[in-house]
């Protein structure tokens, strides 16, 4: 190669860095991403502003920690058009009002009667999914009981967000969920481990040398462990099909994920079952692990998914970012 010509190849990289990072910045700034055609066909007829952007779901949680997000929660919901009520599912390390900021208010103005919780250790309700995830199924089964008895429903649909889509494997496959769930839509789940961009091994053998950092890792935040490939609850969870008679599957992955990778160990394998990478649908979608909980893209798949009759293709109009959806 001629040398000359290095220096100014080397630069390139460099410039692309630079304008991504002006591009994020001012999507940082802004306090909405732009609402796709589809949505803002219907806001003549919404109730609740739908804000695909994960900021105002982290600036929400800090006023009101513990909060549910707009739309979820009301007990005494009911609707004929929805006979199935919608439970969340956040993942770790976060809380239902950041994860469901955008989801909830978009469930519950297409007339679902939307639910979430806070599990798996919460402190000061702000971080939660850190507790030992057979634990928080328990939780889990505890809330849909309530859900149910509240609405006088038979069935929930689970959406649940990274370990929140796992957790629903889990109760289902594990906890007696099965008859009580139609169907069970995660988005980016750990559904067979993460590698952890390649250092799980590294991360178990670091754990090998040092007994205490083992102790201290796996007493404040078992979670995070339990969701690397090969654990002992991976195995569980995968000692049994992926999927369960009579329940509906759809997982959704963004291929720029590196929390949950590589992404297509989210994908699940058997009858009732769709995988769904985002970037098959809109390829200016760049959604990364948490924009994919923001990104409208994914969100109205949730919405087929739920309720395919009426399904229709996302629009592709507007990019989605990374870190911050759209």
């Amino acid at each position: 190669m001629n040398g000359r010509l290095a220096p100014r190849r080397a630069h390139a990289p460099a410039r692309l860095v630079g304008l991504l990072v002006l591009v994020l910045a001012a999507l940082a700034g802004s306090t909405a991403a732009p609402a796709s055609a589809g949505e803002r066909d219907e806001g003549a007829r919404r109730a609740l502003p739908v804000v695909y952007h994960s900021v105002p779901g982290v600036t929400a949680s800090l006023a009101r920690p513990g909060a549910s997000p707009p739309g979820a929660n009301d007990f005494t919901c009911r609707s004929a058009t929805r006979p199935r009520p919608v439970v969340l599912l956040h993942g770790t390390h976060v809380n239902m009002a950041v994860n469901w900021n955008a989801l909830s208010p978009l469930l519950k103005n297409n007339g679902y009667c939307v639910f979430a919780l806070n599990y798996g250790g919460l402190t000061a309700g702000q971080v939660g999914g850190t507790g030992d995830i057979p634990a928080s199924g328990r939780e889990l089964a505890a809330f849909v009981d309530r859900v149910l008895a509240a609405t006088g429903a038979r069935e929930v649909d689970l959406v649940g967000h990274s370990q929140g889509g796992t957790l629903a494997q889990y109760y289902v496959k594990f906890l007696g969920g099965a008859p009580k769930v139609d169907s069970l839509v995660g988005l980016a789940p750990t559904s067979h481990g993460s590698t952890a961009l390649g250092f799980d091994k590294g991360i178990r053998a670091l754990f090998r040398i040092f007994p205490a950092l083992d102790g201290l890792a796996s007493a404040l935040d078992p979670a995070a462990r339990q969701q690397l490939r090969g654990s002992d609850f991976i195995n569980t969870l995968n000692s049994l099909p992926d999927t369960v008679p009579d329940v509906r599957y759809t997982t959704l992955a963004t291929r720029y994920d590196a929390v949950v990778t590589p992404y297509t160990s989210q994908f699940l394998d058997g009858p009732g079952a769709r995988n769904i990478t985002v970037q098959s649908r809109c390829a200016n979608d760049y959604s990364d692990h948490l924009a994919l909980a923001f990104d409208h893209v994914a969100l109205r798949e949730v919405l087929n998914a739920l309720d395919p009759g009426t399904a229709r293709a996302p629009d592709c109009s507007t990019p989605v970012w990374p870190v911050f959806g759209g």
